[in-house]
């Protein structure tokens, strides 16, 4: 069943026990309950990252009740990785929302964010047998291989300028 769009928004700190929720809910639909973090971790997590980094952000996607569904969470590339200075460190969208397009306007807010702070390139890492790697394919990011030639789960855009979208737009720029 098609949900009314969800509107994007900054995460708040009011935000912390509505996101842990989430953060859990979605974690446990995308790789299982079998060592899943906790309610009370997730809430310890997201306090600290609002109370002692200023570095990171994070965008949350809001239903018409004022419920939670998805979250993005950006932050600086530690650089292990060269020629990438942002990271999608986190991108979780409720399964009964996928497909909607909220994961592209989520990706697309925090590339644009990226930019407005002078990071044109981001990587992500996750799960080399996600089946949410095509959603990373189908907006151009490349796979990152490691010296081996081998893919563990890495990902890359080296010009965030083609995830960015304007205002209503359904596809992000070529």
């Amino acid at each position: 069943m098609l949900q009314s769009v969800p509107a994007i928004r900054e995460a708040r700190r009011d935000d912390i026990p509505a996101l842990a929720h989430l953060h859990v809910a979605t974690f446990k639909e995308t790789h299982g309950r079998f060592g899943a973090p906790t309610y009370e971790l997730r809430e310890r997590q997201w306090r600290a990252a609002f109370e002692d980094d200023a570095s990171w952000f994070c965008y949350v996607a809001e239903d018409a009740r004022g419920e939670l569904v998805a979250f993005a969470k950006g932050t600086p590339h530690d650089g292990g990785v060269p020629g990438f200075a942002g990271e999608l460190n986190k991108i979780y969208v409720l399964r009964q929302y996928h497909r909607q397009g909220i994961g592209r306007r989520l990706v697309a807010h925090v590339a644009r964010r990226f930019l407005d702070q002078g990071v044109g390139s981001m990587l992500l890492f996750g799960d080399a047998r996600s089946p949410s790697n095509g959603f990373y394919e189908r907006f151009g990011a490349e796979r990152l291989l490691s010296a081996g030639g081998g893919f563990h789960g890495g990902y890359g855009w080296r010009d965030l300028q083609g995830l960015t979208v304007p205002s209503g737009s359904a596809q992000p720029r070529a």
